[in-house]
């Protein structure tokens, strides 16, 4: 009979002691659900807003510019930039609303790691950001390269161009990554090596290369400065007017037709302006 008292003793104690506990934590449980529902309530508020804002300020027109600009290369953008912002400020807000109920529930640990991935977020941004910023710019810079070297006829300007833009994309990645919070050292020193010897190569080949192209701007400063359209001039027994003028040559309105003569020979030669 004794044994059979113990048991309910035990029995009794397990169940009250189950009972303390769940009556400690049940106000905590229930504080917690109702900081989740009013987070999704004010999340699915919020996003609802931002909605309306982003479609009165047309913000999804920066994704056909970005198509346009073609940032990315030749690699479809096919995601909108309201989405990406929304999707970002949704997950923000969860995970803000998620640690106060962890919070609530006295889970520190768990809070604690939620909110150090919240401090994390906007390093992340910020290397995303950049990265973004940096490959426009590196488009912009390659478009640039390519233009100039197309106007004076060079052979192999897509490439040049092309190789540009890579460094500098490469470098541009570097720099997020490191904003990001990653360690690239080792990348770097390598990077570094192999970097410096082929710029050091490529700039004894350009230098050498590049003779002819800084004659030719030196002798489009100067036609453009002692000669203008709309002039009549005598280049040894060619007379005409000066129809235009550009890097390489000049086209004259001459009797017999047109004639075009390279700025070299304007240079080189005696020219008579008559008025």
């Amino acid at each position: 009979m004794e044994t059979v008292n113990q048991w309910k003793d035990i029995i009794y104690n397990t169940f009250r002691d189950m009972g303390t506990k769940m009556a400690e934590v049940l106000p905590n449980l229930i504080g917690a659900i109702l900081v989740l529902l009013l987070g999704w309530i004010i999340t699915k508020i919020t996003i609802y807003i931002l909605k309306r804002v982003f479609k009165l300020a047309k913000v999804d027109n920066l994704t056909d510019k970005l198509k346009e600009s073609e940032v990315f290369g030749k690699v479809q953008v096919n995601f909108k930039i309201s989405n990406v912002i929304l999707g970002f400020i949704k997950f923000i807000m969860f995970l803000v609303f998620l640690t106060v109920s962890f919070e609530i529930l006295n889970w520190k640990i768990v809070s604690e790691e939620i909110g150090n991935l919240l401090r994390y977020i906007p390093k992340l941004f910020s290397a995303i950001a950049l990265f973004m910023v940096g490959l426009y710019i590196a488009n912009f810079i390659k478009k640039a390269i390519a233009g100039f070297f197309s106007s004076f006829d060079l052979v192999g300007a897509k490439a040049i161009s092309h190789l540009i833009y890579y460094l500098i994309a490469i470098i541009i990645t570097i720099t997020a990554l490191n904003q990001a919070g990653i360690d690239t050292t080792i990348i770097t020193n390598n990077l570094t090596l192999v970097l410096g010897s082929f710029l050091l190569a490529f700039a004894i080949a350009f230098g050498f290369g590049s003779k002819d192209v800084i004659q030719s701007l030196l002798f489009s400063f100067y036609s453009k400065r002692n000669f203008e359209i709309g002039q009549h001039i005598k280049v040894d027994d060619i007379k005409g007017q000066i129809e235009s003028i550009d890097n390489i040559c000049v086209t004259l309105k001459t009797v017999k037709g047109k004639v075009v003569i390279p700025i070299k020979e304007l240079v080189d030669k005696k020219v008579e302006i008559e008025d």
